[in-house]
């Protein structure tokens, strides 16, 4: 059975930090592309920050560069979103994806709230 489950999420000031974790199971996490994508009340969901299979490479939304760092622990099955500098605009449901060709899994989600 695919899982995905996010934890991490929270209540944080303005400029504040958090961390995500995504856990995965029952696929090879070390094949899929992971993402991490997020959902503000109202809006579209948006693609924040994904990393290949193997680590080497990750790109990020205009946004949240130079703020936000994505990782993964291939050993660990985990991908991890480093959230830095948080403001406002971040508030979100945040969602991780595994990625590999035309198969897809989505996580259930963790909320992040910035507010003061």
């Amino acid at each position: 059975q695919v899982q995905l489950v996010e934890s991490g999420g929270g209540l944080v000031q303005p400029g504040g930090s958090l961390r995500l974790s995504c856990v995965a199971s029952g696929f090879t996490f070390s094949s899929y592309v992971m993402s991490w994508y997020r959902q503000a009340p109202g809006k579209e969901r948006e693609l924040v920050a994904l990393i290949s299979s193997a680590g080497t490479r990750s790109n990020y939304t205009d946004s949240v560069k130079g703020r936000f760092t994505i990782s993964r622990d291939n050993a660990k099955n985990t991908v991890y979103l480093q959230m830095n500098s948080l403001k406002p605009e971040d508030t979100a449901m945040y969602y991780c994806k595994a990625t590999w060709g035309n198969s897809y899994y989505w996580g259930q989600g963790t909320q992040v709230t910035v507010s003061s």
